[in-house]
């Protein structure tokens, strides 16, 4: 008995460890697999985007049309299609997808990238319908993405983040949607619900989270967020674009003292520990804004803390950009933090009464001034920080880079009138002293001296519409003009451009020619008479551009790769009586219509019409490595039949030339004659006038020298208002609402108070 109780005893013991083994090994097989959805996922993704993925399953598809809603059915049509996957081996279906990724699979994946990856996957008789482990395929996806060259670039990547909450918590309910510390996130496949207020490190491919590599820490810090609501039980607070609440275990003391406020929200296992609230505040007009500090009057510059946050309080409340904090004005409130910014509030609309122009040296090379003298022509005062000093009229003050005076901050000159203006006789404006209304603000830069005007939106016009305009033309083509110009000084005004340095424009063509003449009743009636008055499409302020002249047509917003549904205004339009669109993408139907003269608003203008001839040696000089060129053809055209893809072949080669402006750059020399069409001849440009252009090409001669003879239409880019063809309007009887409804169809005109 005592025998067969230890032989019991003995084989026992083995066999239940070989048991535990094996229940060991089936709870490892069970935690240690991936399924086919998620794996051919990150598959897709290193050589797709999402985009990408779904066009390629939208066109065609080897899924049921009763399947083709799962999330995961756009990556492995691609898959499909790229032959990384075989359907005798991983079936279109349902069950397959979401099913274990097997040994034959990964292999037959691999072997399609290359043979050392085809290698690595140890595929045996045995184990090829075995599970492939997951950490073994995150390895291998490793090893795939660095054979592809996307492994820790732009592409494929590892990064922390913190999950401030999904599309289950908001509004919003885009399928599969997380919002996080680094952005708007994907995450097609993945439970991220569980990871909410927690740290975690993810493996993404673009803006899709592949998988969780770890959970980071249940303890986060919420910096520097609104906090919209607070209550016993909890806060209701703005974390990025995300309205959350927050818990508290106990009750919380003094709720009402948090409603409206900045603070720094302590969480642990997603409920608060600590609320440190942020009171302190400052306002004041934003005179600069760099990558670091905001430049405030009265304050100076100030640093910025890592997590500054900008809020839109009235309105939708919405985060903001530092691009939104606009230069010239003080529509935010700033909260401070140990002498830094840690947020902005921006407390009400920005009305556009003010624009910030950097007057540029002689010439428009440079942005920066070695030296600046002013004559005020009014009393007035210069602030230097917190000093202050009178000036007079008739005063003269000069300013070298490298002053004392201008060590601390900039220095504001303010006369008491400032229609008055200030003139500045170190820059010259059209062989005359400019003078500047409004007030002057010069600052220090490591580059020299740079000098903001900060004049009155309308007083600024005043300065623009003769610069860009003749005086002379018709009132109705001046309003048109001062309208054009009011839309485009807002909309640069928001775009902050030179925020860097205190400013939204400079004063050149890059923008709008500004103060280059003297302003003249006729266009200062113009300015007046439609004054605040903006093309808007759709209740927001358009996208205006205009030029100087047409060929009889202008050309669509998709010339500089715009998407035309983005710019439904911005078309081609047949400048003459009754408007209308005319196909002129064919060359031979350009060819027919360039060389003719047809009638139209502005055909009695010189640059209607053009031509020139230009050489092949003349043409080296532009476009070299080709050897000698032979032959130039417009490859592309866009609408009006404006040149958009240029292709110039030689012995030694082809180059395709693409844009409107490097077509003209390229066949444009200053040695060139252009005939205008009233027998007038013009050279020295260094370009052509408009690349709406046919070519004729005829050569080589006994030398090996080509000729091309241009034909050409129009001044300017072509997008948009024709001024010349305004004027032609005007003349005709038209209204400057006419004109702008004819050159940006569907638009209306609205008062600046009026738009948002």
């Amino acid at each position: 008995m005592k025998r067969r109780r230890m032989m019991s005893w003995m084989f026992g013991i083995p066999l239940t460890v070989i048991v535990l083994i094996i229940i060991i090994r089936l709870n490892e097989t069970e935690k240690d697999v991936i399924t086919r959805a998620a794996a051919f996922k990150a598959a897709a993704l290193s050589v797709y985007t999402v985009e990408e993925c779904r066009t390629e399953s939208e066109e065609s598809s080897a899924f049921s049309a009763s399947s083709q809603n799962q999330w995961y059915v756009k990556y492995m049509d691609a898959l499909y299609d790229r032959g990384w996957i075989n359907s005798d081996l991983t079936p279109a279906t349902e069950e397959s997808a979401e099913g274990y990724l097997t040994y034959g699979e990964v292999h037959y994946l691999a072997g399609r990238i290359s043979d050392k990856l085809e290698s690595q996957v140890g595929l045996t008789k045995k184990n090829s319908q075995s599970p492939f482990p997951s950490k073994r395929w995150w390895d291998l996806y490793e090893e795939i993405c660095r054979e592809l060259e996307v492994w820790q670039e732009d592409k494929v990547r590892e990064e922390s983040l913190l999950v401030y909450g999904t599309f289950e918590d908001v509004e919003d309910k885009t399928p599969w949607r997380a919002y996080t510390s680094q952005g708007a996130r994907g995450f097609e496949g993945l439970g991220l619900g569980i990871y909410r207020d927690r740290e975690i490190r993810v493996l993404v491919s673009g803006k899709e989270i592949l998988r969780v590599v770890e959970k980071v820490s249940d303890s986060v810090t919420y910096k520097n967020i609104w906090l919209i609501e607070a209550h016993e039980d909890g806060i209701t607070g703005y974390v990025d674009s995300v309205t959350r609440e927050f818990p508290v275990k106990s009750k919380l003391k003094a709720p009402d003292e948090m409603n409206g406020q900045i603070a720094d929200v302590y969480l642990t296992d997603g409920e608060i520990k600590k609320v440190v609230l942020k009171k302190d505040r400052i306002s004041g007009k934003v005179l600069q804004v760099g990558e670091d500090f905001i430049e405030i009057e009265g304050y100076g510059e100030i640093p910025l803390t890592e997590d500054f946050h900008i809020y839109r309080l009235y309105g939708e409340l919405r985060r903001q950009n530092l691009s939104d904090v606009v230069v010239g004005y003080d529509a935010q409130e700033f909260v401070v933090e140990d002498r830094k910014l840690c947020a902005a509030l921006t407390m009400h609309p920005f009305d556009a009464e003010k624009i910030r122009v950097l007057i540029m040296d002689n010439g428009f090379e440079s942005i920066f001034h070695d030296s600046v003298t002013l004559e005020f022509q009014s009393p007035g005062e210069m602030v230097m920080g917190e000093k202050k000093e009178k000036f007079q009229a008739g005063d003269v003050v000069t300013f070298r880079s490298g002053d004392s005076r201008l060590a601390a901050d900039r220095i504001i000159l303010k006369p008491s009138d400032e229609t008055a203006g200030i003139r500045i006789p170190t820059i010259s404006r059209g062989d005359e002293t400019p003078e500047y209304p409004g007030h002057i603000e010069i600052k220090q830069d490591p580059k020299g001296l740079v000098i903001v005007n900060e004049v009155y939106l309308e007083e600024y016009l005043k300065r623009v519409v003769p610069s860009e305009m003749p005086a002379n033309y018709e009132l109705e083509a001046l309003k048109t003009q001062a309208v054009c110009a009011r839309t485009y000084a807002w909309r640069q005004v928001m775009a902050n451009s030179y925020k860097n340095y205190g400013a939204h424009v400079d004063d050149s063509t890059q923008y709008q020619v500004y103060n280059n003449t003297p302003s003249f009743a006729s266009t200062d009636r113009a300015v007046d008479e439609t004054y605040g008055k903006m093309v808007v499409y759709g209740g927001e302020v358009a996208d205006i551009y205009y030029f100087s002249t047409s060929c009889g047509h202008t050309t669509d917003g998709t010339l500089w790769g715009a998407d035309q549904s983005d710019y439904p205004y911005l078309r081609g339009v047949a400048v003459r009586e009754g408007g209308g669109n005319t196909d002129l993408t064919d060359n031979r139907v350009f060819d027919e219509f360039i060389k003719s003269c047809p009638s139209g608003y502005e055909s009695d203008i010189g640059l209607y019409r053009w031509k020139t001839s230009l050489t092949s040696r003349q043409l080296q000089k532009k476009v070299t490595g080709l050897g000698n060129i032979t032959k130039v053809t417009m490859k592309e055209r866009s609408a009006g039949g404006i040149g958009k893809v240029l292709l110039v072949e030689g012995t030694a080669g082809a180059k395709e030339i693409r844009g409107e402006w490097q077509i003209r750059s390229a066949l444009g020399n200053s040695d060139l004659v252009i005939q205008q069409q009233n027998g007038s001849t013009i050279t020295g440009w260094s370009s052509l006038p408009s690349a709406f252009v046919s070519i004729e090409c005829s050569g080589p001669d006994s030398d090996g020298v080509s000729t091309f003879t241009i034909y050409g239409g129009g001044y300017g880019h072509g997008v948009g208002m024709s001024q010349n063809g305004a004027q032609g309007m005007a003349k005709a009887g038209k209204t400057y609402r006419e004109i702008l409804e004819f050159f940006f169809p569907g638009t209306e005109i609205a008062e600046i108070g009026d738009v948002s």
